[in-house]
């Protein structure tokens, strides 16, 4: 191992990796310019727009402000990480459906909130999701149509979950 460096393992997308950093480097440089995932964005290096927002180990944090090592042994999940091979996740249609993106920018941010949102709290009002985006600064969409989006994302992955409830019933 290099001197100064330390080994980190942790899982990203459900692959495991191993890197030598340096004690100082930020989650968001590994994820970008280590392991290539560049769909979590740096957009100010000061934690206020949330461009960098990831899981780790399900929890939305901004990967600009946690240490590569603080991720030691961690989960993380990415906006690459999301699709499965049967498709998008509910958030990422709901941003398609209900026209929740402009320039792109805040988008992986914003679709990481979001995710965490809903996984804590399936069933938002529109209180708690405009609360839950309050770290991820839009410049281009007044947030209307992301709100949208994510009640669209909610309500899909209900109904997913009431379709799934009701199969298991009928097998017992």
């Amino acid at each position: 191992m290099e001197a100064g460096k330390v080994r980190v393992s942790l899982e990203v997308n459900g692959k495991a990796y191993t890197a030598e950093v340096e004690p100082r480097l930020l989650l968001v440089h590994l994820l970008r310019d280590q392991l290539g995932l560049t769909g979590t964005h740096i957009g100010c290096d000061t934690s206020q727009c949330g461009a960098c927002t990831v899981l780790l180990d399900g929890q939305a944090v901004k990967s600009c402000t946690v240490l590569a090592v603080q991720a030691d042994g961690g989960r993380v999940t990415t906006v690459e990480g999301l699709a499965s091979p049967e498709g998008l996740h509910p958030v990422q249609i709901g941003f398609w459906e209900k026209h929740g993106l402009q320039c792109g920018f805040c988008t992986p941010g914003v679709i990481m909130t979001a995710v965490g949102l809903l996984q804590d709290n399936p069933r938002p009002t529109e209180e708690e999701i405009r609360t839950a985006l309050e770290g991820v600064l839009c410049r281009c969409t007044g947030y209307q149509n992301i709100v949208r989006a994510v009640q669209y994302a909610a309500s899909q992955m209900a109904e997913a979950d009431e379709r799934r409830e009701v199969a298991a019933a009928e097998t017992e």
